[in-house]
């Protein structure tokens, strides 16, 4: 079992902005073709359950760490997606992840490099703490009363986000070189359109199983289906 703590890694592939918070909108390469992309673990999920006293009212009694997320299917939940070395550009749009109910919501939030918006919807407060190599740290108080702020990380890696207040709290930025990239939902599925015709090297990173890789052929104004299995 592998965890990456603010190393830009091969990804998981997994994409459509409808798929993760705040993506960018696809551009891509004219003729392109639309990988779907299906990442699945036979293994079991991995929860961890801890007792809470603080803020209740907002964070409840109990926390659940959710490390591995399995759905129908054996589907891979919070995986990133990505087409290695693809070229493209993106539309920049802000990407956004709130503290609710003392989580990070969405758990993994995929970016180009740019703003991204960090919310607070809980009304207590929370600090905004980031683990990177590439990017400066962040290590700011968020008081109820600051609803939203801003913050740019402007080069590629994935990013561990954590909340000083409430030690449980654990969230991941996916700073992306490219558009062509998402995050798998509950079935673990992902699509990724306007990929450059050629062949590709599809990569998926996962915060507890780690990375994998699987080499497709992308044909323009077709969809390629590809499957991936990650593993211990």
């Amino acid at each position: 079992m592998r965890k990456t703590f603010g190393v830009f890694m091969a990804l998981t592939l997994v994409a459509g902005t409808a798929l993760f918070a705040g993506g960018p909108t696809r551009v891509g390469a004219q003729g392109g073709g639309t990988i779907e992309a299906t990442v699945t673990y036979a293994g079991a999920p991995v929860v961890e359950k801890l007792k809470i006293n603080k803020d209740t009212q907002k964070c409840g009694t109990e926390a659940l760490i959710e490390k591995v997320v399995v759905g129908a299917g054996k589907g891979l939940a919070n995986a990133v997606v990505s087409v290695a070395g693809a070229k493209g550009t993106s539309t920049a749009r802000k990407a956004s992840v709130d503290q609710k109910g003392c989580k990070f919501n969405p758990h993994v939030v995929a970016m180009t490099p740019g703003e991204l918006e960090i919310k607070n919807s809980d009304d207590i407060l929370h600090n905004v703490h980031t683990y990177s190599t590439a990017n400066p740290s962040i290590n700011k108080a968020q008081p109820k009363f600051k609803k939203t702020m801003t913050e740019k990380f402007e080069k590629p890696e994935i990013i561990k986000l954590t909340c000083d207040v409430h030690s449980w709290m654990l969230g991941w930025i996916a700073v992306m070189p490219h558009p062509f990239f998402g995050v798998t939902d509950g079935n673990g599925a992902a699509k990724i359109e306007n990929v450059p015709a050629g062949k590709h090297t599809v990569e998926v990173w996962h915060e507890t199983l780690g990375k994998a890789t699987k080499e497709v052929e992308v044909k323009a104004g077709q969809t390629t289906k590809v499957a991936i299995e990650m593993k211990k």
